[in-house]
């Protein structure tokens, strides 16, 4: 069942802790950034050679046989068989140790691809301006402010939207998905809302729609068209999971892009999502995200 990320009375909600009263972003009331703090360690001068990763001491740490079950791989019992044989590393080291434990943010892979154990989650954003798409933390305001709340699984945002740009952003950890969005021979649609600065020519919009070289690179998109037939408003259909390529092509055909808003992704639209907001992908959305 799917949750908003904020509501009439500006709260928002997801997984955490709703005690105290927040203030909802579509509102314009972005997060408090609270900056990190740091304790530096003393670098030693000795390094030793070993054939596997620096064992994990932090308290977040777990064994591996249980973050490759997690993963959803095999039992606990069979991890430690496929441990044993050297199917899984760590960091790009081989780890045939029992009772090795890694951190969270280890790279593990089980015989050549990457697992994760955390449950997989789907989170769509309606993304407000003024926020970047980025999971650093010296950007200023970002998208992960927005989806702070939404699950403790660590997401990412794919694709990417401009700061000033608005709309539909997924997130997830769904290595899979992922891949299915950024596969450069299939991709996944995206229909974009564009304004520009004035009306779009019927020629330059046969242009589009056909296909043209740009710096001997041929550009092309799914669809276009005006929008309610108003010149200056366009919809156009893209598989690139980032917008570079509306500046690319509107920028070529001098014209300037007033507003991008980002109103599809695939089956998914922004219905009942204010912006500002998210939601968690109900289990038929995700099942069909899948399907693509």
């Amino acid at each position: 069942m799917s949750r908003q990320g904020g509501n009439d009375k500006g709260k928002t909600s997801g997984r955490g802790n709703n005690t105290s009263k927040s203030k909802s972003y579509a509102r314009g009331n972005a997060p408090i950034k609270k900056q990190a703090t740091t304790s530096k360690k003393t670098a030693t001068t000795s390094k030793k050679t070993s054939a596997t990763p620096k064992k994990a001491s932090n308290s977040d740490a777990i064994r591996l046989n249980k973050y490759v079950a997690n993963s959803g791989i095999c039992s606990r019992r069979d991890a430690d068989v496929h441990i044993a044989t050297g199917l899984v590393t760590v960091n790009g080291k081989v780890v045939t140790e029992m009772g090795y434990k890694v951190k969270m943010e280890d790279e593990v892979r089980y015989d050549g691809a990457r697992i994760n154990p955390e449950k997989k989650e789907y989170v769509l954003l309606n993304k407000p301006k003024g926020f970047a798409t980025t999971t650093s933390e010296y950007k200023g305001r970002t998208v992960m402010d927005l989806v702070a709340n939404a699950t403790p699984s660590r997401i990412k945002p794919i694709g990417r939207l401009g700061r000033n740009s608005t709309g539909l952003l997924l997130f997830t950890n769904d290595e899979k998905i992922v891949e299915r969005f950024t596969n450069s021979n299939k991709g996944v649609e995206r229909l974009f809302h564009l304004e520009l600065d004035k009306n779009l020519k019927l020629e330059d919009l046969k242009k589009i729609r056909e296909g043209f070289k740009i710096e001997g690179k041929m550009v092309n998109v799914e669809e276009v068209d005006y929008v309610d037939n108003k010149k200056n408003e366009v919809g156009i259909k893209i598989k690139n999971t980032g917008n570079t390529i509306l500046h690319t092509i509107f920028d070529y055909l001098k014209y300037e892009l007033v507003r991008i808003d980002c109103v599809q992704i695939a089956h998914l639209t922004k219905k009942d999502i204010p912006r500002g907001n998210w939601k968690l992908l109900t289990e038929q959305e995700i099942n069909t995200l899948k399907m693509l």
